[in-house]
């Protein structure tokens, strides 16, 4: 063990305790993060306007503070990019966080000097945390790669502002910096073609110990990388790689991919880092799941997913949640977001500790017929299918098909194989089945015979990538959607990259 991992394996020791407390006081951490929230957000313009002095229970901030979307704060965070002070929070933000828009444009997420620590104090917590729980230093002692946004950052009106990633780059600690890859010169290239060529060159030849990134796009960088080396697995190249940090989709549909790609089974490390904060990172190794993060200036609100497909907005705190249920995740955040419709939807999968899994996106279901599918079935019948066909799916998306000319409306997958099934039909009919064994909705309307079950396109490969290309989000923290209730993405993809039949 190298001085690195000796040191780490301390310092892991030292923050168990704070872990382990959030096992029983969860809610106490909540309720004064709320709190505290409440009195530092009191002397804001948004403060004043939702009177804040009269609040004096959870209760009344419901009352007060509606569930808004970003479009619905976009007055008040417009007033923040024009340089106004104590509109949302105490001050002007240290960031703004660029996301990709909405209906109208970019959005700038703010980061204040409050905020800051969750982004960074989270990611250390998280890996002290599998060093704590795994033994396991060695990922410390080689190089590291993070692929991600561009660190150049923009000005609005004095505030620096970029991608999340691109922010956090420059709050990584310096005696970490001279083992990070890519260089900031290869890091800033905004092609991603071309950024993905040069990130190459910097780590053909190097020691990589911990890679990190969106799946879809580091399992391009490894394709790439065998291509060009002539190995037949990444462990040849990098033979002390030991652990795989992801986040931002859902891993299974791309870890027999990857695992194979790899060469051999490998640690991986899952966290929730968003622009409005860092909310949750994997606790239990092997295991899957996420622990909620009770004490880092968030105050977490849920709505039930059937409830808010309803119209409802009557949201609980954590201590109303239950297991097993679908929720639409709401923030109240040191950033200055109050009653923040984040986007995200989760299951609690147990209480003591708060642990999670990440279902989806709010906009990223299919309810066309009534049946409410979400991204968390579609991808567990996808990789279930895929174990019982022997096959292998780089990249998929599903659309319904409202009007088929070929007989009942459906649902319609697009799917790019990198190792196809032996029988389209029976792999079409195997994935049916597995959604209907998750969702009794849908399986409803298909023994109803209301819908028929569901057809698939094949796509050649690459063509999740072209796609993501031609509409400038190839790369970084861009992610594709599997799941869109409507046909923009269906019809771009018939019209210019159907296979053949």
């Amino acid at each position: 063990m190298g001085v690195t991992g000796f040191l780490s394996g301390i310092a892991a020791r030292a923050y168990a305790p704070r872990i382990a407390q959030w096992d029983k006081n969860s809610l106490e951490l909540q309720d004064k993060e709320f709190r505290k929230l409440l009195k530092k957000g009191m002397d804001t313009a948004f403060g004043r306007d939702h009177s804040f002095s009269k609040i004096s229970s959870y209760e009344d901030f419901k009352k007060n503070v509606p569930v808004r979307d970003y479009e619905a704060l976009r007055d008040y965070i417009g007033r923040v990019r024009l340089g106004d002070r104590d509109i949302l929070w105490p001050g002007r933000p240290l960031y703004f966080a660029v996301t990709s828009g909405t209906t109208s444009g970019g959005k700038f997420i703010p980061i204040t000097r409050d905020s800051m620590p969750n982004h960074i104090n989270s990611t250390r917590l998280a890996l002290l945390n599998y060093v704590n729980k795994t033994g396991n230093t060695s990922f410390l002692e080689g190089k590291y790669l993070f692929l991600s946004g561009s660190p150049e950052l923009g000005n609005e009106n004095g505030i620096p502002s970029g991608r999340l990633s691109g922010i956090v780059n420059h709050h990584v600690p310096a005696y970490l910096k001279w083992r990070q890859l890519p260089s900031g010169k290869t890091n800033r290239i905004a092609d991603w073609e071309k950024k993905i060529d040069a990130i190459i060159d910097e780590t053909i030849n190097q020691d990589m110990s911990l890679i990190s990134g969106i799946p879809p796009w580091v399992r391009m960088y490894f394709d790439r990388l065998l291509e060009r080396s002539g190995k037949s697995c990444i462990v040849e190249l990098f033979p002390r790689f030991s652990l795989f940090i992801h986040g931002g989709v859902n891993f299974q549909p791309y870890e027999p991919k990857f695992n194979k790609l790899v060469g051999r089974d490998i640690d991986k490390l899952e966290l929730f880092p968003a622009s409005e904060g860092f909310i949750g990172f994997q606790d239990r190794f092997p295991d899957e799941g996420l622990l909620l993060i009770p004490d880092s200036g968030i105050f977490y609100e849920f709505i039930p997913m059937k409830d808010f497909l309803e119209g409802s907005r009557e949201r609980v705190s954590l201590a109303g949640v239950e297991t097993g249920v679908n929720y639409l995740m709401i923030l109240n955040t040191n950033a200055g977001l109050w009653g923040y419709n984040i986007g995200d939807t989760v299951r609690f999968i147990s209480k003591d500790p708060y642990r999670f899994s990440v279902t989806g996106r709010v906009n990223h279901f299919i309810s066309a017929f009534g049946e409410h599918v979400i991204a968390e079935e579609v991808e567990m019948a996808l990789s279930e299918t895929c174990k019982k066909t022997g096959s292998r799916v780089a990249e998929f998306t599903i659309a319904p098909l409202v009007d088929n000319p070929d007989g009942k409306s459906c649902h319609e997958w697009f799917i790019e194989f990198t190792e196809p099934p032996v029988s389209l039909e029976d792999f079409r009919r195997e994935l049916d089945r597995q959604l209907c064994l998750r969702n009794s909705y849908y399986n409803d309307l298909i023994s109803g015979k209301i819908i028929q079950p569901l057809i698939i396109r094949y796509l050649p490969k690459d063509s999740f990538s072209k796609y993501m290309n031609s509409i400038g989000k190839l790369g970084g923290q861009n992610k594709m959607p599997h799941l869109k209730n409507d046909r923009d993405i269906a019809e771009v993809l018939i019209t210019g990259y159907l296979k053949p039949e």
